[in-house]
């Protein structure tokens, strides 16, 4: 019997899910919901694909009564339950790599809009304002950014950041001589990268040893008139911390693809029915920082271009294809780490 597919938190590629999973399924559903939402109607299913909104615990995964395989089409999988998923006997898979140089052109994109005012200029000529004072930027060349963080995405920026004549820093706990040697950068103690870095861009995984590895203890450390550029998970970087640090010129600017509060951001109306106090604190921060001229904030979309898209969807159909030929690719467990 063709198994049962369902693919939630999505609206879209219609067309692609039938041409590539269509003739192997007994019948596929499309959702735009969250898992947990959607659970009881789905859950003789075989084969779920989800996104990281969904919270696929043990309450959720226990409906299941024939499910086999879950994909989520992201790196990280801290929203799904792999160690009681593994004990059912469902395999998860993620997308281990599709958006390094996304990620990364993002980041500079951050980088530039600060370093040349981009986004002032903008703003002012929207008012037909085209005065040139406060607007002066500075160069790239010369200057030594601090890429925490030294993975795949760190790699691409790091050479980037060298194409543009840029000295490099590197904080990370796996370090790889060679690839230091061929990139031309050099390796650091965060300590001592955040005291000599005019850039300094976070691309760690987010895991209890990094929750706020950017706090109110070391933010101090920064080289004055600094930036702080974050793509890869708000809750690095402690935002009162941050929030401090630009009002007493530590940092001269701040680039965020990601906040700490973002998801709540997005729940509001749910948060603040909560009436949590950290909840509150949080959101009302984060608007702060939505206010502010030398902060530039982009709604976590520096792995949203088409090519990433499309990588991640063809990774997902080739984890798919592969588990129902026998196989199992991109598996992952409570022994291994997200990147």
């Amino acid at each position: 019997m063709k198994p049962k597919i369902a693919f939630v938190e999505t609206s879209d590629h219609f067309d692609e899910i039938e041409k590539e999973i269509g003739p192997l399924a007994e019948s596929i559903m499309i959702s735009p919901e969250r898992l947990e939402n959607v659970v009881d109607e789905i859950k003789d299913f075989d084969i779920v694909s989800t996104f990281i909104s969904s919270n696929v615990d043990r309450k959720v995964l226990s409906k299941f009564s024939d499910l086999k395989l879950i994909v989520t089409r992201s790196t990280g999988y801290d929203h799904i339950d792999v160690g009681y998923a593994n004990k059912r006997g469902i395999t998860v898979s993620n997308i281990p790599y599709y958006g390094e140089n996304t990620v990364a052109e993002h980041t500079f994109s951050l980088i530039l809009s600060l370093t040349r005012n981009v986004h002032r200029a903008y703003v002012r000529t929207q008012k037909k304002d085209f005065s040139l004072e406060g607007l002066v930027g500075f160069d790239l060349k010369g200057k030594t950014i601090g890429v925490v963080g030294a993975g795949h995405i760190g790699l691409y920026v790091i050479k980037m950041a060298k194409g543009f004549g840029m000295n490099v820093l590197a904080f990370d706990i796996n370090q790889d001589d060679f690839i230091a040697e061929v990139l031309g950068f050099t390796y650091s103690e965060l300590d001592e990268l955040m005291k000599n870095s005019d850039i300094i861009s976070l691309h760690a995984p987010y895991n209890q040893k990094t929750h706020h590895m950017i706090n109110k203890e070391n933010i101090s450390k920064i080289k004055p008139g600094a930036l702080l550029i974050n793509t890869a998970r708000g809750a690095l970087v402690d935002t009162e911390a941050m929030i401090w640090a630009l009002e007493n010129g530590i940092l001269n600017g701040v680039g965020l693809d990601v906040l700490e509060g973002e998801t709540l951001i997005e729940e509001e109306l749910e948060a603040l029915s909560s009436a949590s106090k950290d909840t509150l604190t949080t959101l009302i921060r984060d608007h702060a920082l939505l206010n502010r001229e030398d902060v530039v904030i982009t709604p976590h979309i520096a792995f949203y271009s088409q090519e990433a898209v499309m990588r991640i969807w063809e990774t997902t159909f080739g984890d798919i294809l592969a588990f129902l030929g026998g196989d199992s690719i991109n598996t992952v467990s409570i022994k291994k780490k997200a990147a």
